[in-house]
């Protein structure tokens, strides 16, 4: 907090394309730990008053003149300055139980794609992803071979989620996730379940367990109608 709100007055009024304190002038200055700066950086990007650039830096953002849209963990990452990984642990064609069928608006017993992996970003564990996908609406997506983004997958065929239900609950991290997530049993960790839907088709279901200490979660909100 004490970082996010000195960076943010420091670019107060500066000119777009401003260059922002380096993370590695940040930690010096407060003694903190990188990663603290680093989740103090990312607010100020998904506010909008911070863009990152690959390979240059975090500079002044110019005004932005459209709300952000539905996002997978690739784009989250990517906005983040870090490059999204995939560790696939499960991949198979299932029937669908009674909670997935309802959930992607299908008969229970249907056929489902369940893709379970493992999520880096800058060569760290971040999360474990569990996610369920309407067969019938991705005919051979095994097949084609995994992609690294689900939502670009997506998007090439037609089927890119436009808007999702989430609910964000804390909980303690079971014995079999600590040990993917490399944590400790009952450590903190941030579940987010989606339900992710392409205009009218629900096309994805999925449970995400992020570590705490990795990853904080942004939700920009707006002025209801």
């Amino acid at each position: 907090m004490v970082v996010r709100e000195h960076v943010r007055e420091l670019i107060q009024g500066a000119s777009p394309g401003t260059p922002a304190p380096s993370e590695r002038e940040l930690v010096s200055q407060f003694g903190v730990a990188r990663m603290t700066v680093r989740q103090a950086l990312d607010a100020l990007v998904v506010e909008g008053l911070l863009e990152r650039m690959p390979g240059r830096g975090t500079f002044v953002a110019r005004p932005r003149r459209r709300t952000c849209r539905l996002s997978g963990f690739t784009e989250d990452m990517r906005r983040r300055g870090l490059v999204a990984e995939s560790q696939t642990i499960l991949a198979r064609n299932e029937k669908a139980g009674p909670g997935v069928a309802r959930a992607l608006e299908i008969s229970t017993g249907d056929s489902v794609v369940h893709w379970k992996r493992l999520r880096r970003a800058g060569g760290l564990v971040i999360c474990l992803e569990d996610v369920y996908l309407n067969e019938v609406l991705l005919p051979g997506f095994l097949a084609r071979g995994l992609p690294t983004s689900l939502y670009d997958a997506l998007a090439d065929r037609g089927l890119r989620p436009t808007w999702a239900e989430d609910t964000i609950q804390a909980d303690a991290a079971a014995e079999d996730e600590a040990e993917l997530l490399e944590v400790e049993p009952l450590c903190p960790v941030l579940r987010l379940s989606r339900r992710a839907m392409s205009e009218d088709r629900a096309v994805q279901v999925s449970r995400s367990t992020f570590r705490s200490d990795r990853f904080t979660m942004y939700v920009q909100l707006g002025d209801a109608d």
